[in-house]
């Protein structure tokens, strides 16, 4: 049996995690190794604590570690509008702005006819039960703009737009964006977007 089986083991685990491979994995497998007390045993009882403790959240879907998360049971958050995100890395994204305060809704991903991911499928029938129980005024839909995002944004807004406001997030050009480094699409939807200067 090898002697470095399970520091092998560890850097194949360490490199199935987005955006590192197995080079990065080994440096920061190495890194942990070196800094042991001060890195490496600490993230070892912490990811023993997340992954006995971390759950979905009932309501929302956010993950945290109570069956309602903090956002839900705020009721400073109770404000009657609800953003609609397509998974929980985006909720996470809208909350680092500090820019809106009231709750959230989390599908779990977008309809595809070709991965036969339905309205069942998601959580569309629970956001309208939220819909007609939480008194919410306005929806935001702040789904991804690619096609299968755009048919699940219409196909929410067909659901809803009797029975709530819905609005969506403006698309265009990025702050600090210069028009030449932009897509055509990008383009084209702030040139559709523009507003009184």
């Amino acid at each position: 049996m090898s002697s470095t089986k399970d520091i092998d083991d560890l850097i194949d685990l360490v490199a199935k995690l987005p955006g590192l491979g197995p080079r990065s994995a080994r440096r920061a497998v190495l890194h942990l190794i070196r800094k042991r007390a001060l890195h490496l045993i600490p993230l070892a009882d912490t990811l023993q604590t997340v992954a006995q403790t971390a759950r979905e959240c009932l309501n929302c879907g956010n993950v945290g570690t109570a069956d309602i998360c903090d956002i839900c049971q705020s009721e400073k958050r109770a404000n009657g509008e609800m953003c609609v995100v397509e998974d929980v890395a985006d909720l996470w994204a809208m909350e680092r702005t500090m820019v809106f305060k009231g709750r959230y809704h989390v599908l779990g991903g977008t309809l595809s006819a070709l991965d036969a991911i339905g309205p069942e499928e998601l959580r569309i029938p629970k956001l309208i039960d939220r819909i007609e129980n939480e008194n919410i005024s306005e929806v935001i839909l702040a789904l991804n703009a690619t096609i299968d995002g755009q048919t699940t944004a219409h196909y929410i807004s067909d659901q809803l737009s009797d029975r709530v406001k819905v609005t969506s997030l403006a698309q265009g050009v990025p702050m600090g964006g210069e028009l030449d480094y932009l897509d055509d699409g990008t383009i084209s939807a702030a040139l559709k977007a523009r507003k009184s200067f």
